[in-house]
């Protein structure tokens, strides 16, 4: 098998697909990772990514096609998919790190993965009637209902009875994001200049702390894992995020690497700003009834303020004038930010269960 130009893992029979060892053949895709002309050496020797290839095969089967779908088979891909993206990013490392940035081979893992989930995705939305809606008016009308929603039975369990374990165990999977926040923003900026390039900008800096790195968002959410004298080091509880979370962070991959989905990601941003005060406004409450100090509770604090200003630019400056400026593809501003709802509704439930499973 040639895993090049024939991507296709052989067929399993269903017991066996069932026994997958996900982490061994995670293990494998890391070496994999690491290793020095990858593409030449699958063409050489293709068994060196068989166990991998098989395992994939039955997580997209598991994930994707069995009903409700498999956590470990969505775990595994979601891990799979965010090792390869995050190599668009630089972690100030060692630079043999990146030595497969632009391998084909991991670009058709990521292509398989990503066809089928996106696909299990969109699914779960009626687009067509999206389409019909008014784009503008329907932006409006889900930014105001999303400003100050009403308190979830999630909402209450983080304000009323989360204790400072899971406070800290919030933490350190909030840390994930929270360390190299902004840096996917980064990556549509590009292009020519206008209002809305300009616009998003401004969020990116605010973000960054104006270039200082001391009022840099992630240097605040450092502050509260130093208090409690937790890894500040980025990615330091990667095995404690929920698959629910990486696949918010893998569509922001997707939705800011292709520039077909700039109207996608725009509506997407504009909830995640809208939205982000009424979590984070838990999240203090939780962190001021544990009496907790203010360095322990800063970030959010800052996140408060700043992103209610956020949210009304990516709605007045942003969303609606590119409703404006693309009538026939505006519903997809409207696609993106229900789908980011979606995604981040589930990933936030996902974040709750594992608070409280830690908490027991």
């Amino acid at each position: 098998m040639n895993s090049l130009t024939n991507f296709k893992a052989k067929s399993t029979p269903t017991a066996q697909l069932k026994s997958t060892n996900y982490d061994r053949a995670e293990q494998q895709f890391i070496n994999l990772l690491e290793m020095e002309d990858l593409d030449k050496k699958i063409q050489a020797q293709p068994a060196i990514a068989t166990d991998f290839e098989m395992a994939m095969e039955a997580a997209l089967k598991s994930a994707y096609e069995d009903a409700p779908g498999d956590d470990a088979a969505h775990r595994f891909l979601q891990r799979i998919l965010y090792r390869i993206n995050r190599l668009k990013l630089f972690w100030y490392d060692d630079l043999r790190h990146y030595t497969n940035e632009r391998s084909i081979y991991l670009q058709l893992v990521r292509d398989q993965i990503e066809e089928a989930w996106q696909d299990w995705e969109i699914a779960q939305i009626d687009v067509a009637a999206l389409q019909k809606l008014d784009p503008k008016q329907a932006l409006i009308d889900r930014v105001a209902a999303d400003l100050d929603p009403s308190l979830s039975d999630d909402s209450r369990y983080l304000r009323e009875q989360m204790t400072e374990a899971g406070y800290r165990h919030l933490l350190a999977i909030g840390s994930f994001d929270g360390l190299v926040e902004g840096s996917r923003l980064s990556r549509i900026l590009g292009g020519a200049a206008n209002e809305v390039q300009c616009t998003l900008t401004k969020v990116l800096l605010e973000e960054y702390g104006n270039g200082r790195y001391t009022r840099k968002h992630s240097t605040f959410f450092a502050q509260m894992l130093n208090e409690f004298g937790m890894n500040t080091e980025p990615e330091a509880y990667f095995d404690l995020v929920p698959w629910e979370v990486l696949a918010c962070d893998n569509h922001n991959f997707l939705v800011t690497e292709r520039k077909i989905y700039f109207l996608r990601y725009c509506g997407g941003l504009t909830y995640f700003e809208v939205a982000g005060p009424s979590w984070y406004r838990n999240y203090l409450a939780a962190a001021q009834r544990l009496q907790l100090s203010a360095a322990a509770m800063g970030y959010w604090e800052l996140h408060i303020k700043e992103d209610e200003r956020h949210g009304q630019w990516m709605l007045d400056d942003v969303a609606l004038p590119l409703a404006e400026q693309y009538p026939g593809e505006a519903w997809q501003l409207v696609l993106g930010y229900d789908q980011e709802k979606l995604m981040g509704d589930r990933a936030g439930s996902a974040v709750v269960r594992s608070v409280r499973q830690a908490e027991r």
